[in-house]
C-alpha cells in the first residue's frame, strides 16, 4: 500500500490502512513513524521558507491524524463524520433514561470515594468504567464496520464522551487525594 501525501482523500489513507473502527494499531504506528521521518521540520531546515511551511504543516497533519486515529473515540468520531453524521455531542444531550441513572451513580460513587478518600474504591470504578469503555468499543465497532450503522454509532460516541468526563473526574479524585 502507498501512503504519503500524493493525494490522501483521508487520515486513513494517508497512512495507507483501511478505513475501519477497529485497525491495527501496530500497522497504524509504523505508517506514523515512516511518515513522521519524512516530514519531521528537521529534514526541512536547509530549505526556503516557504518550503519550511509546507513542512511543518504536513508534520502537523501527521501528527494531527495520528492522535485522531489512535484514540477510539476519535476514530469514531471522524469515521462518523467521512460519512457525514455529526455526533452531535455538543446539541444532542438526551440520552436513555437509564444510562442518565447509572452516570449519576457512577459520579456519587466517584465523589464519596473521594470524600472518603479511599483510592481502592476509586481503583474499582476505574476498572468498572474501563470494562464498559471497552464494551462500548466493541459495540462501535459492530456498529461501524459491520453494521453500518451509523446513527446507533453515533449515540454510543455520546455514550463513550460520558465515560470519557468520567475517567477525567476519577482522575480528578485520585489527584485531591494525593494533595
Amino acid at each position: 500500500m502507498t501512503h504519503g501525501f500524493d493525494s490522501p482523500q483521508n487520515h486513513f489513507q494517508l497512512f495507507g490502512i483501511p478505513a475501519s473502527y477497529q485497525l491495527d494499531n501496530a500497522q497504524l504506528e509504523l505508517a506514523f513513524r515512516a511518515l513522521q521521518a519524512q516530514v519531521h521540520p528537521d529534514k526541512s531546515a536547509h530549505l526556503s521558507d516557504i518550503e519550511q511551511r509546507i513542512a511543518m504543516q504536513r508534520s502537523t497533519l501527521v501528527n494531527e491524524a495520528y492522535q485522531t486515529l489512535r484514540s477510539p473515540i476519535r476514530r469514531a468520531r471522524y469515521i462518523l463524520a467521512l460519512q457525514g453524521v455529526d455526533t452531535q455531542e455538543e446539541t444532542n444531550t438526551v440520552m436513555p433514561l437509564e444510562f442518565l441513572m447509572a452516570q449519576l451513580e457512577w459520579r456519587e460513587a466517584v465523589a464519596d470515594a473521594q470524600q472518603a478518600r479511599d483510592a481502592e474504591a476509586l481503583g474499582r470504578l476505574e476498572a468498572r468504567m474501563k470494562d464498559e469503555t471497552d464494551e462500548l468499543e466493541a459495540m462501535l465497532a459492530v456498529k461501524i464496520d459491520g453494521e453500518h450503522d451509523y446513527a446507533v454509532a453515533a449515540g454510543l460516541v455520546r455514550k463513550l464522551r460520558f465515560m470519557e468526563k468520567l475517567a477525567e473526574e476519577i482522575d480528578s479524585a485520585y489527584d485531591a487525594i494525593d494533595l
